[in-house]
């Protein structure tokens, strides 16, 4: 790759290097192919265009349908010392001539437009006749009925490419894409031959958990106590479940915004700015917020509801740890979640066909929840990645991070009610009866007469109405699919009231989440952005994410060679605030009296700190040392899996690795022997095939020998 690219990464971006597949991304667009690629959010998308864009002759044009991020992105291209800007709704007639003029001038580089604006004639006539080098599709499988937010505005894309003379080079990119949808973009954007890349759906920072038998409110209170300081968002199906919660939260005390779509624009715009300039921390909302909000520093997403689908949830999960940083992603599931969904289908989509599509989807989001097996592989998988590890070590079902408490005794009292209600009332009517209500309507049925009322008397109505939805939520029941859910049995209940099941209660663990950094020097820091930030009248991660606040508490950086080494500082961030931080790190570590021996951090001199080594060699440091996978992984709170790839780079290019020592002995004839029969392409049929101790790193280990040694020959 031609070093302008590198050099136009470090002076405008602050990066050294590429994440993984973004190099291959940009060399296919500077190439001038057609390009099609998937990204997961947060996987680092908007460089994959921005570069070729600063790098080629000509005007980018970026479609996308969030107002929002144009904003966010114009304000950091033009922080980072970019000419770019944005035509859309938000713009007065004068600033939108204004933007076109300067188009027109070219002194633009980049500009920013909204699909509808592209059948505008006074915008295609303006535009025609530039040199536009590129147009980046942003958001691409809403082009798709088939992808999770169709939006009949794409359909305007190719006739706007068509207007001019000379095509200019398309990209697409979206964050989340079955093959299906693929497919339907590459065909409906008429690409030409493109490369496409899928650069992995994994978000190795983030945990994944599902909570399925607690108060969902008790939790919230609960998480909230541990994550006072650190920016989150809560999504809720309704708006109505935003306004609720939204208030039950201020009323306690907590900063908190809600956003949805029933709020005045001025009510939305100002929440959003209050949670984007960190004056509050935590975000209420409906889906109809975030899309194209590049707040890096969001710790937690949490779903009070269920989403309705995988391609929403992953995207939405997904805003969480855009820096890179550790975050935390919680659905909190009930039966009832099922209901609101399959009503907000059949309200909102008055194709029955789309009514398929989307009750489909919403199934595989189901059974995500339902799930047992590792939640990062269900998720992977479900895109079309073959994630072949069992056990991710970082999610709630490969972690067991919960306390297991036995229900059965309570779940036989529940199943036994629902048995003598004649399976023919809902959650509410059944709790009611278990609690011992002396309502008309229990009394008009004679319930009062069951042995089973006020069996649970003790309990509050909403602890036996999480009962119950645990017991829908891991299969012991299950709702009728009618307007008013009923509550039915289903086959393990029978199991559970012969006492021949046992029913247990897992309890998330709420853990604190914490910075790998010095704290102290991390919130001092963080005061600092925040000054900073409001002087200059933009968001705080623009100035520096916390990944890169984070850094500086890991190095102490004291001069501009050092300062120039964190990711995410370059030149122009530089000029403008390196000088400024620096001294706050050197009044820190005077005030502290802080030194290089000291445990709690290490002081590293601009001599080491410009030596800083890329993360497959500081892996395979360790490895020399004589630690073992496991051990290498806690010590660089990666996972196995990313261990071992660190391991395999290593040997690819030629360090002394004995991947011999991962071999078993015993098996090594039978596994060189199913590669030479199954092939090397994938390595589930591989595994399958052996007995169920020869793991995945034997395999990959062998798989590379055997391949290096037919290379050679």
């Amino acid at each position: 790759m031609d070093n302008n690219i590198f050099n136009i990464l470090k002076k405008y971006f602050g990066y050294s290097s590429f994440r993984q597949g973004q190099e291959n991304i940009i060399q296919s667009i500077i190439d001038g192919h057609d390009t099609f690629a998937i990204m997961p959010t947060g996987g680092g998308k908007s460089i994959c265009y921005q570069i070729p864009a600063l790098y080629m002759n000509g005007l980018t044009i970026v479609i996308t349908p969030l107002i929002s991020l144009m904003k966010d992105q114009v304000d950091t291209l033009r922080e980072n010392g970019v000419n770019a800007s944005y035509i859309n709704s938000t713009l007065s007639q004068k600033e939108t001539n204004d933007t076109l003029m300067s188009a027109l001038s070219g002194h633009l580089k980049i500009l920013y437009v909204a699909p509808e604006r592209l059948e505008q004639e006074y915008f295609r006539n303006a535009i025609k006749d530039l040199p536009v080098a590129m147009v980046a599709v942003d958001e691409a499988h809403c082009v798709s009925q088939w992808g999770h937010d169709f939006r009949v505005s794409y359909k305007r894309i190719v006739p706007f490419i068509n207007i001019f003379d000379k095509r200019p080079i398309l990209a697409a990119f979206t964050a989340t894409a079955t093959d299906e949808v693929k497919k339907d973009i590459i065909n409906l954007l008429e690409l030409r031959e493109p490369n496409s890349f899928i650069t992995g759906f994994d978000r190795d920072n983030l945990f994944f958990s599902i909570v399925k038998n607690e108060n969902k409110f008790d939790f919230i209170t609960k998480y909230l106590a541990k994550h006072k300081d650190v920016s989150g968002i809560i999504y809720a199906a309704t708006r109505k479940e935003v306004d609720s919660l939204h208030q039950k939260l201020l009323s306690q005390g907590y900063a908190v915004g809600k956003y949805h779509a029933g709020m005045s624009d001025n009510d939305r715009s100002k929440s959003q700015d209050l949670f984007l300039y960190d004056e509050t921390k935590l975000m209420i909302a409906t889906n109809a917020f975030g899309m194209g909000i590049d707040k890096s520093n969001v710790r937690f997403v949490i779903h009070y509801n269920m989403p309705k689908n995988l391609e929403s949830y992953y995207q939405e999960a997904g805003r969480a740890g855009r820096d890179g940083e550790k975050s935390e992603c919680i659905i909190l599931f009930s039966g009832q979640d099922i209901q609101i969904q399959k009503f907000l289908i059949r309200q909102s989509i008055p194709s029955f066909d789309r009514q398929r599509i989307e009750m489909k989807k919403l199934n595989d989001m189901i059974n995500y929840c339902m799930t047992t097996s590792c939640l990062r592989k269900y998720i992977l998988n479900y895109f079309g990645e073959d994630y072949e590890v069992d056990n991710c070590d970082n999610c709630i079902n490969c972690t067991g991070n919960v306390e297991i408490v036995d229900i059965t005794l309570d779940a036989q009292k529940i199943i036994s009610c629902i048995y003598r209600m004649g399976q023919n009332f809902g959650v509410t009517m059944i709790a009611e009866v278990l609690k011992g209500s002396k309502n008309n309507k229990v009394l008009r049925f004679n319930f009062d007469k069951l042995s089973t009322y006020g069996i649970m008397k003790d309990y509050t109505l909403k602890q036996i109405t999480n009962f119950i939805n645990t017991l829908i939520a891991d299969g012991y029941l299950y709702l009728s699919d009618s307007e008013y859910p009923i509550v039915k049995m289903s086959k393990e209940s029978i199991d559970v009231l012969k006492g021949s099941k046992k029913v247990v209660q897992k309890i998330h663990i709420v853990a604190e989440l914490s910075l790998s950094t010095d704290n102290n020097l991390f919130e001092i820091l963080k005061g600092l952005r925040l000054e900073l930030s409001r002087k200059e009248n933009v968001p705080p991660y623009i100035i520096f994410s916390d990944a890169v606040l984070s850094e500086m508490c890991k190095y102490y950086p004291k001069d501009k060679i050092s300062m120039l080494q964190i990711k995410g500082i370059g030149e122009l961030k530089y000029s403008k605030y390196g000088e400024i931080f620096e001294k706050k790190i050197k009044e820190y570590i005077k005030e502290t009296n802080l030194t290089p021996e000291d445990n709690k951090a290490t002081l590293i001199v601009p001599e080491i700190l410009s030596k800083k080594l890329p993360t497959h060699i500081e892996t395979f440091n360790l490895y020399k040392k004589g630690l073992n996978l496991s051990e290498i992984a806690k010590a660089r709170n990666l996972s196995i899996t990313t261990v071992q790839e660190h391991i395999l780079k290593c040997a690819n290019e030629g360090l002394n690795v004995n991947l011999d020592s991962y071999i078993p002995e015993e098996y090594k004839d039978l596994i060189y022997e199913k590669i030479k029969t199954l092939g090397t392409s994938k390595l589930r049929p591989i595994k399958e095939a052996l007995p169920d101790d020869v793991d995945y790193m034997a395999i990959k280990s062998a798989i590379f020998k055997y391949t290096s040694k037919n290379k050679a020959i």
